[in-house]
């Protein structure tokens, strides 16, 4: 039987959990940590999150922080990602809210709800980074493409995933190179919160380690 309390996760109207999907999610997926080589082409914006009624909504910066991600690998196999969230107000680890997220893998979309309390919705993905890409759901579509430029450089991030009123760690460590993104999104809140435009940004290579939300 499907947890239902997987469709309460909060997020944007673009992550609105249709009964079937549901109905198709694996009972358990394995806990975390999880180890996730991957590739990705991340950018930011300025633009704030829609977060009315969030709790994090007085913390929020007008900065937009997302990425289209190859999991080459993982515990449920690989798939990929596309997330949008916005930058909080804290002192330490930079943490990072996802109100946006999905995902071509049913394991992928139940671990996120049930682990990391992560809005992750199913979509579909085609092209390949940082080449046009296009993810298409339901109502909604992003498609974004990067262009790499300069030298690769070494870089490591400690973030903090914040949902739900938890926290969680997350690491990256690999290598960026700059790039140019463009970005062009359609959909209930995506149109006026990503919307179309041309940004900064960067191609990544690396490993992800996703550790367990905090109580």
């Amino acid at each position: 039987m499907a947890d239902r309390a997987l469709a309460l996760v909060p997020g944007v109207p673009e992550t609105a959990l249709p009964d079937d999907v549901l109905e198709r999610l694996p009972a358990r997926t394995p806990p975390p940590p999880w180890h996730l080589p991957a590739r990705a082409l991340v950018w930011w914006q300025v633009g704030t999150t829609p977060l009315a009624g969030s709790a994090y909504r007085d913390r929020t910066l007008p900065v937009t922080v997302a990425a289209l991600v190859d999991y080459l690998d993982s515990p449920v196999g690989p798939y990929r990602e596309i997330f949008a969230g916005t930058l909080l107000r804290r002192l330490g680890r930079p943490a990072v809210h996802v109100p946006f997220i999905a995902v071509d893998s049913l394991p992928s979309l139940q671990a996120g709800r049930a682990h990391w309390s992560l809005p992750k919705v199913l979509a579909a993905f085609s092209g390949d980074l940082p080449d046009r890409t296009t993810v298409e759901g339901d109502g909604w579509s992003v498609e974004v493409a990067g262009r790499p430029f300069g030298p690769s450089l070494p870089a490591a991030v400690p973030l903090l995933s914040a949902q739900g009123g938890r926290l969680a760690r997350l690491t990256v460590r690999g290598t960026v190179r700059a790039a140019r993104v463009e970005v062009a999104a359609a959909g209930r809140t995506l149109d006026a919160w990503l919307g179309d435009g041309r940004h900064a940004g960067f191609v990544a290579r690396g490993r992800v380690v996703i550790h367990p939300a905090l109580p």
